[in-house]
């Protein structure tokens, strides 16, 4: 079904269940913070509010505890110092 839609599918080996915990932390601050809140009175409400919420509050403005408290525009903005690849010491 999914390659008939043309979706890949994305899973990670048995046991690793850390690689989607960013997107299901990020589902419930929208469900916490912006849908549970709200009543709408049809999808394309929802819709219109929901995006409101992700461009007009949650990447400007919502600090971010993992991006050292900044939110992700202001962590995206941020210049960064290249820093040169390495060898591991490891063999």
């Amino acid at each position: 079904m999914l390659a008939r839609h043309g979706i890949v599918c994305s899973m990670s080996r048995k046991g690793n269940c850390w690689d989607n915990s960013p997107m299901e932390r990020f589902f419930l601050n929208l469900k916490m913070e912006r849908v549970w809140q709200r009543r709408y009175a049809n999808h394309a409400e929802a819709r219109r509010d929901i995006t409101q919420y992700i461009v007009g509050f949650y990447n400007p403005v919502r600090l971010h505890s993992t991006l050292g408290y900044v939110s992700p525009t202001a962590y995206e903005a941020k210049p960064t110092a290249k820093q040169p690849i390495s060898l591991s010491e490891k063999t």
